[in-house]
């Protein structure tokens, strides 16, 4: 599929499953060998247990989340094992998905919301400047939503009518891009347009039309 680049004037994308590469799984195995039983139950794409929302919302800090993590394991485990776990879903960012995005800002307004937290952003940060520079990736948005400093996260229509208000878009021109379907439904609920980014769909594919 393209998108039809005469409708739309901005560009909301999601980060992980979008732009960075990602896989639950290796998270999820991560977490067993640790000795996490049934980790697939307390956290997936789709669903997870309360405190990984509550630290993708900022309302409680890394340290908390690695005391939550402690409890559920039920053992002593080093803040460098839990985090090293915890980002095992974390793989890399094509350079052809960077060069999309540095094209489409020249020519669109271009946003970044993503249900993140401090662990993985320490790491995502830590990343992008290594590869291209400090706050390179960052200036490619007009602004960047992280839910954990918003206290808002995704699917919930709030977090997309805050973006929305806050930078006086036209929702009927607006696409927002998710890896997960279930995070669209608040887009659609807000008026924008959505795209449901599905397993082995590229981004630059999709914007092939607007490079030409």
């Amino acid at each position: 599929m393209k998108i039809d680049n005469t409708k739309i004037e901005a560009i909301i994308f999601d980060l992980g499953g979008v732009i960075l590469n990602l896989d639950y799984h290796l998270t999820i195995k991560a977490f067993e060998k640790l000795g996490l039983e049934n980790s697939s139950k307390l956290f997936s794409q789709k669903t997870q247990s309360g405190f990984f929302d509550d630290f993708e919302i900022g309302k409680i800090s890394a340290k908390d989340f690695r005391t939550e993590i402690r409890k559920v394991l039920n053992k002593v485990v080093s803040d460098i094992e839990i985090d090293s776990a915890w980002n095992a879903m974390l793989l890399d960012f094509p350079t052809n998905r960077f060069n999309l995005l540095k094209q489409l800002s020249s020519t669109r307004r271009v946003f970044l919301l993503s249900n993140t937290n401090e662990i993985h952003m320490a790491w995502f940060k830590n990343y992008v400047n290594s590869l291209f520079g400090e706050k390179v990736f960052f200036d490619l948005f007009e602004v960047a939503y992280l839910s954990n400093e918003m206290g808002m996260r995704k699917p919930n229509i709030e977090i997309f009518e805050f973006v929305i208000i806050q930078n006086k878009l036209d929702p009927k021109t607006t696409l927002f891009i998710d890896d997960s379907k279930q995070h669209l439904v608040g887009a659609k609920n807000a008026g924008l347009q959505t795209h449901w980014l599905i397993p082995g769909e590229e981004i630059t594919q999709l914007f092939s039309d607007f490079l030409t």
